[in-house]
């Protein structure tokens, strides 16, 4: 057995009590406060610079707490919050088209297929609207109607319109908002940044969160940040794939080095694959680039119905022409969810009907868009975006189709959070995608950037207060203590062995053997026979590694190897659990696709008699415990997850 389960522990959420439209505002009235007289001598860290990270840095220096931010980029701007395209989602029902609190509420639960708590899913939703009038006010330049008021467009696994957009650049326009409202708070002396500094472990003395210990990648230098509490801001782990659509230097070492200190990780499996990227075109490749869901509101997906088609797609008739996610899907067509829309394109790709180069990839057609409302209405909405595909391709998506693939994406898994959002150690929060907090087995497109700004924006300012008013007022941050110091040594240790293995295949090796692994086994679809082979590849690749990795025998100034070294330690590791986590789960629900459970028309068969739990995964000796978290459903009955 790879795993134990703990029965006698129940993870205590603290879901407020009262009516589900009322729990917020019932927390808030209740919290305990800190005084505007002494938040000052409260200090708190945020690591983590992206959306989450920016907006929580921001508004609690705004409310008077001394904050240090910390962000491994060369500046808070390279977060990868930037790469965000599409948009972010809010109910305004600008459209008049039927939507509302509870309806977002809704299409988020069922998107994630009934997999997380109903409170934490409508204060999503509750707080989601007043993001957009904050952003205006930042000056993020959401599209806008010819009247002036403000455009909306669709996402997959909704049926209305309240996806805001800034063209295919919303990610880096509410960043930019994010990072002026800190970096006033920086100019104002509130926010300390630093810049070029990587978290390497987190200090807990009792159980409790006291600080962090950060390597400056310029000089090698270890310094040691003691704080009132901790907050990890630090983004998915969708990287562990190797071939993602994240950037290089995303890893989940943060929340990985605190899971090892005692909080809980939750529901690591539920991945998200992405349905439109652009598919892999060799091994020379390090990451792959996300093309925004968006484009699935005016583009239309196919396959050719022959299997091995070598004709040229605007030579391929409609009638030899398969729009298959119309013909599964009829009611959501080319929005039905990512899970959804990434399988079947898998499906038809296995079945031998892909396209490209390398047959790995399915069309995504603008002719009909074009042809109904203009080249230049499709320029407006999406023009970046065919740009930065020409520009890779060579390929005029105005003239033939894009050809788009599957790829590794989101993190729906992170640290275990309560409603406070506060992880299993005290002290420590975590906020964004580094929690699993919000969108159960799977994300709903544009549900990203919204949770990521109202966990910084709204919640967490709320939440860690009512923490830090319970504090001893004696309590000051020290980091002359016995657990700094056994932390310090441990780092040390660790980079210098790392260091002296002088072995002969590099880290990239073995982050793409590992990321192989996965994609094949834990990705897309599971089954029990892949998953253990999985698992025990995995540990015999980790025994390798340790064995024969080589990098420059260097632990001070620059070195990017060994950065990439301690990020693929931790991710040997988080893998193994992603494994663990999935072949205990026998059921299928939303990303997570066990073949073992599935209907006769080949859709998720998810068991809610035996598996509506939260995984709450405690590291232990010699193997990880299971703690689950009940699911309640008060206010909603978990049905059947159609799209047809």
């Amino acid at each position: 057995m790879y795993f134990s389960t703990d029965t006698a522990t129940t993870p205590l959420a603290k879901i407020p009590e009262g009516d589900l439209k009322d729990k917020w505002s019932n927390f808030k009235t209740q919290a305990r406060l800190v005084s505007p007289n002494n938040r000052k001598n409260y200090r708190i860290l945020v690591i983590g610079t992206g959306l989450s990270g920016a907006s929580a840095a921001a508004s609690l220096a705004e409310l008077g707490y001394q904050v240090t931010s910390f962000c491994f980029q060369d500046s808070p701007r390279r977060a990868h919050s930037v790469a965000a395209q599409g948009g972010v989602n809010a109910m305004k029902n600008y459209k008049n088209d039927g939507d509302s609190v509870f309806r977002m509420f809704y299409d988020t639960l069922k998107g994630g297929d009934f997999r997380s708590r109903e409170a934490n899913v409508y204060r999503l939703a509750e707080c989601s609207a007043s993001l957009i009038d904050q952003a205006v006010a930042q000056g993020v330049p959401f599209a806008r109607e010819y009247s002036g008021y403000l455009s909306n467009r669709s996402f997959g696994g909704v049926q209305v319109s309240r996806t805001f957009y800034a063209r295919g650049q919303t990610g880096q326009q509410l960043l930019l908002g994010a990072y002026q409202a800190m970096m006033r708070q920086v100019h104002l002396g509130k926010v300390t940044c630093y810049s070029r500094h990587e978290m390497l472990d987190l200090v807990t003395e009792n159980g409790v969160a006291k600080g962090i210990l950060v390597r400056n990648l310029d000089t090698g230098e270890i310094s040691r940040h003691g704080a009132h509490a901790v907050v990890l801001a630090t983004g998915g782990f969708g990287k562990i794939y190797y071939l993602s659509t994240l950037a290089m230097g995303c890893n989940g070492s943060a929340i990985w080095r605190a899971h090892k200190k005692g909080a809980w990780a939750s529901c690591p499996s539920w991945t998200q694959i992405h349905p439109t990227c652009l598919p892999q075109s060799g091994n020379h490749q390090s990451k792959l680039t996300l093309m925004s869901e968006s484009l699935r509101n005016d583009g239309r997906i196919w396959t050719p119905r022959v299997k091995n088609e070598n004709r040229k797609p605007q030579d391929i008739p409609e009638e030899d022409r398969d729009y298959y996610l119309e013909r599964r899907y009829p009611s959501f067509g080319n929005l039905a969810p990512r899970d959804i829309a990434s399988r079947a394109a898998k499906e038809r790709i296995d079945a031998g009907h892909g396209v490209g180069p390398l047959k790995n990839a399915v069309y995504l057609d603008f002719k009909d868009a074009i042809a109904n409302q203009g080249k230049e209405t499709i320029v407006k909405k999406y023009g970046n975006l065919f740009t930065m595909y020409e520009k890779i391709t060579g390929i005029n998506a105005y003239e033939q189709p894009m050809m788009i693939s599957p790829a590794a994406h989101f993190s729906m898994g992170g640290l275990w959070v309560d409603y406070e959002l506060s992880s299993s150690i005290s002290g420590l929060y975590v906020i964004g995608e580094a929690n699993f907090s919000d969108h159960g087995a799977n994300r709903l497109g544009a549900n990203s950037l919204l949770q990521a700004c109202v966990d910084g924006y709204y919640i967490l300012p709320q939440t860690l207060p009512h923490y830090l008013a319970q504090l001893s007022k004696s309590e000051k941050p020290d980091t002359n203590t016995a657990a700094f110091e056994e932390s310090e040594n441990q780092m040390r240790t660790q980079l210098r062995e790392l260091c002296q293995i002088n072995g002969s295949k590099t880290v990239d090796h073995f982050h793409r053997e590992l990321g192989k692994i996965l994609y094949d086994k834990c990705g897309l679809s599971r089954t029990e026979k892949g998953l253990t082979a999985a698992i025990e590849a995995i540990r015999s690749l980790r025994q390798e590694f340790y064995q024969d990795l080589k990098i420059p025998q260097n632990e001070n100034g620059i070195n990017e190897e060994l950065e990439k070294a301690g990020r693929v330690a931790d991710y040997l590791e988080i893998g193994e659990l992603m494994c663990i986590d999935a072949l205990s789960r026998e059921e299928s629900c939303g990303a997570h696709f066990r073949e073992e459970y599935q209907t006769a028309d080949g859709e998720a068969k998810r068991n809610d008699r035996d598996y509506a739990f939260i995984s709450c995964w405690k590291s232990g000796d010699p193997s990880p415990v299971l703690i689950k978290e009940p699911l309640h459903f008060e206010f909603t009955k978990p049905t059947e997850r159609s799209y047809k």
